[in-house]
């Protein structure tokens, strides 16, 4: 199964961060291969974590394709997670964390692991994928400098 892992120190917040990573609209003015995205159900769990059910279309060229996942906001713990639940793969999970090194420094860590259902759509988007999860980091991080602005 294809696996994509990065940590990145960003001049931000640990908390400016996750909520940046959390405000799953806004994805497609900035993730790569995103073309829509529609939040539709959002629940806050006992222990105060919050869920939200989403579905995502991505598009390169002729191919596009939509899937939904579960994504857990824990506070809390600075991790967001993000479960497969229906569309063209037969698996996927990624994580983000955010660990703080002082007020305004984070090591963002973000890993992915997926796998299509279909070998033709693997051999097509395969590669697309890969090069689209190596440029998310960046995206985040630029992002991040547009909401919040550059730090020295």
């Amino acid at each position: 199964m294809p696996e994509f892992e990065t940590t990145r120190r960003v001049g931000h917040s640990a908390a400016n961060m996750f909520d940046l990573v959390a405000d799953v609209q806004h994805y497609p003015k900035f993730v790569p291969l995103c073309r829509s995205l529609t939040v539709r159900r959002r629940d806050t769990l006992p222990d105060g974590r919050e869920v939200l059910v989403a579905e995502m279309t991505v598009a390169y060229k002729f191919i596009r394709e939509s899937f939904t996942s579960r994504v857990v906001l824990d506070r809390a713990k600075n991790i967001i997670d993000v479960t497969y639940l229906d569309g063209p793969f037969k698996e996927m999970h990624n994580r983000w964390t955010f660990t703080p090194v002082d007020e305004e420094r984070t090591d963002v860590h973000f890993h992915i692991a997926y796998e299509f259902k279909s070998r033709t759509l693997a051999t097509l988007m395969g590669s697309v994928f890969d090069h689209a999860f190596r440029r998310f980091a960046s995206a985040f991080e630029e992002r991040a400098n547009t909401v919040y602005g550059v730090h020295a």
